[in-house]
């Protein structure tokens, strides 16, 4: 199962040197040559290269277990992801740890059918003919990208063709479009809920991007929400620790950062305090702004997390149920269900497990009669046996789900809200310049700043 560790046991496996929570170490100060402060994807990563190169490095994280917007967990005895889930072999960053450490990929099963909404409701579909009407509309919506969009991996490549379509919005390309009703219900779900909702809020640059770096077509497209590791989204966490073994302190919540005359002074919540010449900002967009910096952060990081980039109502949810549609993929409208898309994962004795999406602030996750009401609106049902929520946009230590820039953003943040200060170097997801708000993103975000860091020790 890759590397030794099985499915049923990646997540439980013990993190090296995790030391007790920070009110245990209070008024200590203690110093490192470097301080990562979050143990996300982009935190473990910097962590690790900056361990192979023998400094030794503090990994500081608010939370009670690694993995930051990633989480694997368990439902119905299964295997299950409350955060980032899908990888594949074509994301380079992420491909190339699984090679490092032995991981393998196993594909999820395909729904046997599809329910979209359409002016009369929402109506059954083969998934071939569902998905391929939806393509088909990301197709128009997309044209001009392998234009300017020419490399996805550099984003501003082609800054010039970027400098007006960066202004738009995902509503304004589909007004432009002049699609008919029945072609824009096929697909404002889904730009909607990557956009937080509305998809007047989400740029346009940004899913053209992800539909780029998927090979300008439906079927990679498709293929982003196919794989998932064997060992759990943990388990490669677990593969980068053991190998270089940093500091972990959990239940560490950062309050400070101090700049000093010979590198950075970090303060938790609890009044632990560590000292190290150079610093990794490895936490979500959204969250720099409780972390109170001296000096103030530049003016590019400043305005990111005054904005957000993490989406604030991002809600992901699994449902143990039963249902006479059986293994179904079931997507909502623009401002229809309170879920927005729903994708059927493993079977189970008593029915299926089920992975769902929402956006709307108002609607309970946890309540059964609720999700079966938002459920039917997509046009299935279901007896719910349980549910496991995650709100990210209430979690004080995310403060926001998945990664969707807005409009202007790319062109007016990027590069300098990726540019280090000194040794005070930035890592997360939702500042890559690929898969932004992937897994790949973040191994690539975590990866720049230690490099960035390096050149400065």
């Amino acid at each position: 199962m890759g590397a030794g560790i099985t499915a049923a046991t990646a997540f439980t496996t013990v993190v090296p040197e995790v030391f007790a929570p920070a009110e245990a170490v209070a008024d200590e100060t203690l110093s490192y040559d470097a301080v990562v402060i979050g143990a996300g994807y982009a935190g473990i990563t910097a962590a690790r290269d900056l361990r192979l190169k023998g400094l030794r490095v503090l990994i500081l994280e608010a939370r009670d277990r690694i993995g930051g917007r990633t989480w694997t967990t368990t439902l119905a005895g299964h295997q299950i992801e409350m955060g980032g889930t899908w990888v594949e072999s074509t994301q380079p960053h992420v491909a190339a740890e699984l090679k490092r450490y032995g991981i393998a990929l196993v594909a999820d099963q395909d729904p046997e059918r599809t329910f979209f909404p359409t002016p009369s409701g929402p109506a059954q579909f083969s998934p071939t003919e569902g998905f391929g009407l939806l393509g088909n509309s990301y197709e128009r919506i997309f044209e001009g990208s392998k234009q300017y969009f020419e490399r996805p991996f550099e984003p501003l490549y082609r800054a010039d063709l970027l400098k007006d379509l960066d202004k738009l919005s995902l509503r304004d390309r589909l007004n432009q479009m002049k699609l008919t009703p029945a072609q824009e219900l096929m697909v404002n779900g889904q730009t909607s809920v990557y956009s937080g909702g509305s998809s007047a809020s989400g740029a346009l640059t940004m899913l053209a991007q992800w539909w780029a770096l998927s090979g300008w077509n439906n079927d990679g497209w498709n293929e982003t929400t196919k794989y998932r590791m064997t060992t759990g989204t943990v388990g490669l966490l677990n593969a980068m620790l053991n190998e270089t073994k940093p500091t972990v302190r959990l239940n560490s919540p950062v309050s400070q950062v101090a700049q000093t005359k010979t590198g950075y002074h970090v303060t938790t919540r609890a009044g632990a305090s560590f000292d190290a010449p150079a610093l990794v900002v490895a936490v979500p967009v959204n969250v720099w702004q409780t972390i109170k910096f001296s000096p103030a952060l530049p003016a590019a990081q400043t305005a990111a997390t005054s904005q957000g980039i993490g989406v604030k109502t991002g809600t992901k949810l699994w449902i143990h149920a039963s249902s006479p549609q059986g293994r179904f993929y079931a997507q909502g409208a623009e401002n229809g269900s309170p879920i927005s898309m729903l994708l059927p994962d493993k079977p189970t004795p008593q029915g299926n497990l089920y992975i769902a999406f929402s956006t709307n602030p108002t609607f309970n996750p946890d309540d059964k009669v609720q999700v079966a009401n938002a459920v039917k609106q997509l046009g299935a049902d279901m007896q719910i046996f349980d549910i496991k929520a995650q709100r990210w946009g209430s979690d004080e230590f995310s403060r926001g789900g998945w990664a969707f820039r807005k409009p202007g953003q790319l062109t007016g943040l990027y590069p300098d809200v990726q540019a280090p200060k000194g040794r005070l170097a930035f890592a997360s997801g939702d500042i890559a310049n690929g898969w932004s708000g992937y897994i790949d993103g973040a191994i690539e975000s975590g990866a720049r700043a230690a490099k960035d860091v390096l050149l400065q020790i």
